[in-house]
């Protein structure tokens, strides 16, 4: 049975909104009210959640003052799922334009996975929004292809990725069934994280019109690009040092993006850089140590 929109539009101590941006329409849970010395603080998830993945962040930075906003990226949940725009170039025109339209003129961006891999790019495709990026569960961009290259336990942890190329069949696995959202999350989170009840939700929400397609639409983009000039624009912005404060967060038992695989993001950071190692974390850093990852933000958020 096909799910609703509603079912993820999940109560708590927040506010649900839509609001038009970049000629689509993106939903956001936000609390908080920020201040002259507390940016807005932008979270973004990944494949295969939704905003729901930051549901222990939100009110803990909300309560230390911060304006928090957590987004369903293009083609997820209850955003908007245009037939292209899948790029990185225009994802990270999105979360601009979203800071833009919720008053705001600059935004701490933090991300996980794909969230993550949209935040790097913030810092040099949208300098003029962006006062910070941290990263969670994915290395610098540029980084992640060249060890997707180099890395043979890599190559063979990116089957997945190779898979979600072949038309209609990456769509009809989302769509039938928790089995794949369950076996890809919990060979992601190097354990028998997360709860059923938990995987169930996702894979729901998955189920949504059309989102099952937008989502592999993500991971079709990063591999056809490669050869193309828009895959080329993007490593020549993204080989620009970023100035931005960074921090890069990684689960020691990470089972989707492999801890030898990350090594260097320092490289492409000319700005204060801090890098945090967590043992027995895999994939989902936010949701399987929320603690650590409260803590570690509000030190972090301190500093800018």
């Amino acid at each position: 049975m096909t799910e609703d929109v509603s079912s993820v539009l999940i109560d708590g101590p927040w506010n649900h909104r839509m609001v038009a941006a970049n000629g689509a329409r993106f939903h956001i849970a936000e609390a908080g009210t920020g201040g002259p010395d507390r940016p807005l603080v932008l979270l973004l998830h990944s494949f295969p959640e939704f905003w729901w993945a930051w549901r222990h962040q939100i009110p803990v930075l909300a309560d230390a003052g911060y304006r928090v906003a957590a987004m369903d990226l293009r083609g997820y949940a209850a955003s908007d799922k245009p037939p292209q725009g899948y790029d990185t170039f225009t994802l990270a025109a999105d979360a601009a334009a979203l800071v833009r339209c919720l008053g705001e003129r600059r935004v701490v961006v933090v991300g996980h996975g794909w969230g993550g891999w949209i935040a790097w790019a913030m810092a040099t495709m949208q300098p003029d929004v962006t006062t910070a990026v941290a990263s969670f569960g994915m290395p610098h961009p540029l980084v992640m292809r060249q060890s997707s290259a180099r890395v043979p336990a890599q190559v063979r942890a990116n089957r997945y990725l190779h898979s979600m190329q072949m038309p209609f069949v990456p769509e009809r696995q989302l769509v039938a069934g928790p089995r794949y959202t369950r076996r890809v999350m919990r060979a992601w989170s190097g354990s028998d994280w997360p709860a059923e009840d938990l995987v169930q939700r996702y894979a729901a929400a998955l189920t949504l019109p059309f989102v099952a397609h937008s989502s592999a639409e993500y991971f079709r983009w990063i591999v056809r690009s490669v050869l193309r000039s828009d895959g080329r624009r993007f490593v020549n912005r993204l080989s620009q040092q970023s100035r931005l404060p960074t921090l890069f967060v990684h689960g020691e038992d990470d089972g989707c993006v492999l801890p030898a695989s990350t090594l260097g993001s320092q490289t492409y950071c000319r700005g204060p850089y801090r890098e945090v190692r967590l043992p027995g974390v895999g994939h989902f850093v936010p949701e399987q140590a929320p603690e650590r990852t409260n803590e570690l933000l509000l030190q972090w958020l301190a500093t800018i």
